[in-house]
């Protein structure tokens, strides 16, 4: 396919931040890795981690069992069709993205944190907090993406204090925001993707993320384009043993939009199936998302007034899933 093209990059315009400093006696490497993160935050809005913490089998694991899910037959994905806590599986057609003009090529498998019934959030009614819901069919899937999630969620963690350190705050400023987090995972699948179905048809249209950060694991096959400052679209391919993280519209009102919410959008132009798991790295619902005084300048009011995580998200999810927008049956 020769629409949607996108530059080529060196990897200083999406760089490559080595978290190992996270983890030096006496956080020697904080300030180094807050002030790398700062600068990919304001200029880019993306970049890679390496040294992230997550074993390469937990998610080779993950890969494989998503695959086997994706390709089992239509019946066994319709035993765990998502439901209204946004868990479960999204058939094709299912998302469409904020001024696209078709649903996005791809179907995918949501997860969450697994509270139970009587969570006292869940009987609470917190936004899309509850238990997640499984094929019964495929045990293995279940414990393979458990496995990955509880890694991704502990990277997000040592993530988090990266960020502080990127903002002047201490380093456990977002610890208990996510303490109990509205972490979405989301095993991604794109079919290869036919020239005849034109040029207005993307695996998924140009957008921004809705929450705080994502953490978003691709296979080798390519096709994540990023929009640059000067509105060019340029290629952020795999690397392996990194991850793509980038910063979202929450991140981008929490701090007065210093840090920038990139347009990003995915073209599988490569003839065969394309795989990625990402986790949209959100606080608890009830978080109050204020923008920092440190991102105001002297005298200047706030962008933005303050919401909730949860109410954030759901609006903009209200927006983008057809079985959101569905007609209820009268009562």
């Amino acid at each position: 396919m020769s629409y949607a093209t996108a530059r080529s990059v060196d990897f200083g315009e999406i760089p490559v931040i080595d978290l190992a400093g996270l983890s030096m006696q006496g956080e020697a490497g904080l300030a180094a890795i807050g002030a790398a993160i700062r600068r990919a935050a304001t200029e880019v809005g993306f970049f890679y981690i390496a040294n992230h913490g997550v074993p390469q089998p937990v998610i080779d694991e993950a890969f494989s069992e998503a695959r086997g899910f994706f390709r089992s037959p239509g019946a066994v994905k319709e035993t765990a069709r998502v439901n209204a806590l946004h868990r479960g599986w999204l058939a094709p057609g299912g998302a469409v993205m904020d001024g696209a003009k078709r649903p996005d090529l791809k179907e995918s498998f949501i997860f969450g944190l697994d509270l139970p019934t009587t969570d006292e959030d869940v009987l609470a009614g917190k936004p899309l907090m509850g238990p997640n819901i499984w094929p019964p069919s495929i045990p293995s899937f279940r414990v393979a993406m458990d496995a990955y999630y509880a890694a991704v969620l502990a990277c997000g963690q040592r993530l988090l204090r990266g960020f502080a350190a990127a903002l002047d705050l201490p380093p456990d400023h977002f610890a208990a925001a996510y303490r109990k987090p509205l972490a979405r995972g989301s095993a991604i699948w794109y079919p290869p993707q036919p020239p005849e179905l034109g040029e207005s048809q993307f695996g998924v249209s140009a957008h921004s993320d809705y929450g705080c950060i994502t953490i978003l694991a691709q296979d080798d096959t390519g096709g994540l384009q990023v929009q640059n400052r000067a509105g060019e679209w340029i290629a952020a391919p795999p690397i392996p043993g990194t991850y793509v993280i980038n910063i979202g519209d929450l991140m981008a009102r929490w701090t007065n939009d210093l840090f920038v919410s990139t347009p990003h959008r995915v073209v599988n132009s490569s003839g065969r199936e394309r795989q990625s798991i990402a986790v949209f790295y959100d606080p608890h619902p009830d978080t109050e998302v204020a923008v920092l005084p440190s991102c105001v300048a002297p005298g200047a009011a706030p962008a933005y007034e303050p919401t909730t995580c949860g109410a954030h998200i759901l609006g903009r999810f209200a927006r983008s899933f057809a079985y959101r927008k569905d007609p209820q049956p009268a009562s």
